[in-house]
């Protein structure tokens, strides 16, 4: 039945045409449409203020290496894992380090000129071209058989409200910057606020009914036809709407625990929160494309909860000699990593509704930064380590490439999930293709 017969249909009773979309946008109504293939999805997880390499990269090359004490957290997923050093941002141009670091990062194309100031008198505008992340987003949305109901999904912890290239790395085109949601309340309204109308369908449903027998003696025989066409179809929906409540195809979580500040305190809270949200959508498959972002470029988190006071930013600056700041960002660094082993584990122990395996078998979760060493501001040896078998890579080992430009990995990872992209971002930076990875 066609829309615009719906809404004759919702107009000659006198009623209000958005009762229609309300009925066809309902989650559990999606969610119990047939889910067919490998459902493979990617997380870009980004953490701030750049590394400590010595205590980060593995010293050895291949499959025999062992993880230095920043990538301790993830021992358990050692074989699913990949650490990729010599890995550049090359793209060049206007903003500071920070901020060409963050919005060229999953980007790899220059910052448009603009009036944002950055360090050292180095302004900046938005970037100039798309996200890979949004790029997969719209390869997947353009595909009936891999659609889903969000088709991606931007997760903040600590982001706050400032909107600039050094809080922004998801951009659905040029001058288009996407905000993370930081406010796990926020996000599960996203996710399942739609649910609270699912509570009203029986009774629309109830109304339209009685309203059908009303005027079914008061048409004729050819709009009797249609009438019962309409009434079909909501008796359709009625049984669809038990089916789908009956067979609980939408798993839908508890809300999150009201009281929760938004504040620098209660990040380890929001980071749980945010990340059991974010295995409830995968597993609804609602997104299978995700950004999750802790705090932003020159992010100041004060991690009181691991006994720390001072600002990150403030201590990425200390020199090496400071071995006092070198061991507190060696804990900050190894507590994201702690978080992200935890977002593995969850995704492992979850098991993928055909049963054929668990969601970190088709899932790759990217952790990533806008520096590679944060008091010399590099974009050298920029952090990239990959964990779980989402993309198809050969896990299970460190490699070590010569300068590569970081664009050929984000061509990897699309070209993972079969977009035939032959350059992205600056094409210049493009040269050789895909890093193989396989």
């Amino acid at each position: 039945m066609s829309l615009q017969h719906r809404r004759d249909f919702l107009r000659r009773l006198g009623l209000s045409a958005a009762a229609l979309p309300l009925l066809g946008g309902l989650a559990s109504l999606g969610a119990a449409e047939p889910i067919s293939g490998r459902r493979q999805r990617v997380i870009f997880v980004f953490s701030p203020n750049g590394i400590v390499p010595p205590a980060f990269w593995p010293d050895e090359e291949g499959a025999n290496f062992k993880l230095k004490p920043i990538l301790k957290p993830f021992e358990p997923f050692k074989d699913k894992l990949l650490t990729l050093k010599g890995v550049n941002n090359r793209v060049r141009g206007d903003g500071d380090s920070h901020m060409r670091g963050m919005s060229c990062l999953l980007t790899g194309i220059e910052l448009f000129p603009g009036n944002i100031m950055g360090g050292g008198g180095a302004p900046a505008g938005w970037a100039s071209g798309p996200s890979v992340d949004q790029v997969l987003r719209t390869h997947l949305q353009s595909n009936a058989a891999t659609k889903t109901r969000m088709g991606s999904l931007e997760i903040g912890v600590g982001v706050g409200n400032r909107a600039d290239p050094w809080t922004r790395w998801s951009y659905a085109g040029a001058n288009q910057p996407v905000a993370p949601i930081s406010s796990p309340y926020e996000l599960f309204d996203k996710l399942y606020g739609s649910m609270k109308e699912g509570e009203n369908l029986g009774s629309v449903l109830d109304g339209l009914k009685d309203d059908i027998a009303k005027v079914a003696n008061a048409v004729d025989q050819g709009d009797r036809a249609l009438l019962d066409q309409h009434a079909t179809a909501l008796r359709e929906l009625e049984r669809g709407l038990k089916e789908s409540q009956s067979q609980a195809a939408l798993k839908v979580p508890h809300p999150p625990e009201p009281g929760v500040p938004l504040d620098n305190d209660s990040i380890p809270q929001i980071t749980r929160l945010q990340t059991e949200l974010l295995i409830s959508a995968f597993q609804n498959d609602m997104a299978r494309i995700s950004t999750f972002q802790f705090t932003n470029s020159v992010g100041g988190a004060r991690m009181k909860w691991i006994g720390i006071e001072e600002g990150h930013h403030s201590l990425s600056h200390d020199p090496d000699l400071n071995t006092g700041s070198v061991e507190k960002l060696i804990k900050i660094n190894t507590w994201f990593a702690e978080q992200i082993a935890f977002l593995a584990k969850r995704l492992q122990e979850t098991p993928e509704l055909d049963g054929k395996g668990n969601m970190l078998d088709n899932t790759t979760i990217v952790w990533t930064n806008e520096l590679g060493k944060g008091n010399s501001h590099s974009h050298e040896d920029i952090p990239w380590v990959l964990i779980g078998g989402g993309l198809g890579f050969k896990t299970g080992r460190a490699l070590k490439f010569k300068k590569e430009p970081h664009n050929r990995l984000l061509m990897s990872i699309a070209q993972g999930f079969g977009h035939p992209m032959k350059t992205f971002g600056n094409p210049t930076l493009c040269e050789g293709g895909a890093l193989k990875l396989g």
